[in-house]
């Protein structure tokens, strides 16, 4: 049986898992178990919690839903899902807070944390490698590249390049939402010659672009291995089966040009789910507003409650369903979503 650092360099569909709240803001056990279900009976081969996708504000004293939430995830994993099924825990904060949290991770059987590094905006590189270190002696790294856009920092190819020779690194999740600094990460890791450093697409505006790319560079290729995005919390089923038909391809000179179709869709309606017209702001309670439609969660509400769908996203959702039925996957959905529900 395959390993999960075996099964992380091989690729997966990796989704950053949404929390399942009730119209009231309560938290739903139920909906949030129901959806873990959901990705394993889609064959996605991780789930990430505690990212951004799930909502920073867990983390906040008033909620306290970092280590619940974390809990009930491994429990349900521990019970229903196979031992190379990747878990990934989402690291934020100063160097105290991310490591109090990794060793809640570890503690509860996770494999690597997707390392945050937000709070360190105004750190220097140095400072940020010394970071990393430290939180990569109690779990491994899992490199997390956030566009400025929606929190993150702007983290240049020499941090990456310092990134690469830290011996926990296992995986980078690449989401400048920026083709140069995309490129920055992959040179860093292709010079520092570290082979079992995969890479995973958070580029949640250009998946399929970079998942066929294989990019050249000084007699190296190195592809995206696979993904772990926001994106793939919704039509899960659909995704898995587009990676593993991208990965049939293998080095094949001749790409259809279907596929770029088909990365001109997806990025269509992943504008409207991530509501890139106004700068992100409905992006999380817009793949709970899909999510809701397809009754995976109970409600599209977040912890802040000033945190909604943007005006008109609603209206843009009902029009990306209607053209774009082959990206989703309501009908497996629909046939199974009460017994995954319980």
């Amino acid at each position: 049986m395959k390993t999960w650092q075996e099964c992380l360099r091989q690729g997966q569909v990796i989704p950053a898992c949404p929390l399942a709240l009730e119209e009231n803001g309560k938290w739903s056990r139920r909906h949030q178990r129901g959806l873990l279900r959901y990705y394993l009976a889609a064959r996605a081969g991780g789930v990430a919690v505690g990212v951004h996708t799930t909502q920073f504000d867990i983390r906040l004293a008033e909620h306290g839903l970092y280590e619940p939430l974390l809990r009930e995830t491994a429990e349900l994993l521990d019970a229903e899902a196979p031992p190379h099924f990747i878990r990934v825990a989402g690291i934020c904060g100063e160097t105290d807070q991310a490591l109090a949290e990794a060793r809640t991770a570890v503690d509860l059987g996770y494999h690597c944390g997707l390392l945050n590094l937000s709070a360190l905006r105004h750190a220097s590189d140095a400072e940020r490698i010394a970071h990393c270190r430290a939180v990569g002696e109690v779990l491994p790294l899992f490199g997390f590249f956030l566009q400025p856009a929606i929190g993150g920092c702007l983290l240049q190819y020499e941090f990456w390049r310092a990134f690469c020779e830290l011996p926990t690194a296992v995986a980078i999740k690449i989401a400048a939402f920026n083709r140069y600094q995309t490129w920055d990460v992959i040179r860093a890791v292709m010079e520092s010659g570290r082979d079992d450093l995969a890479l995973y697409t958070g580029n949640d505006d250009n998946i399929i672009a970079d998942l066929i790319t294989p990019f050249h560079y000084r007699g190296q290729t190195r592809r995206f291995a696979g993904g772990l995005l926001g994106q793939w919390a919704v039509w899960t089923k659909t995704a898995v089966e587009m990676l593993h038909e991208i990965q049939a391809l293998g080095d094949s000179p001749e790409i259809p040009s279907a596929w770029l179709t088909r990365n001109a869709e997806l990025t269509d309606a992943n504008g409207v789910i991530f509501d890139a017209a106004h700068q992100f702001a409905g992006c999380i309670p817009g793949i709970n507003e899909v999510l809701r439609r397809q009754s995976l969660l109970p409600s599209s509400r977040c912890l802040n409650p000033d945190e909604k769908l943007s005006p008109g996203q609603s209206g843009e959702i009902d029009r990306i369903l209607h053209c774009y039925p082959h990206l989703t996957d309501a009908a497996f959905v629909q046939a199974h979503y009460l017994e995954w529900l319980g």
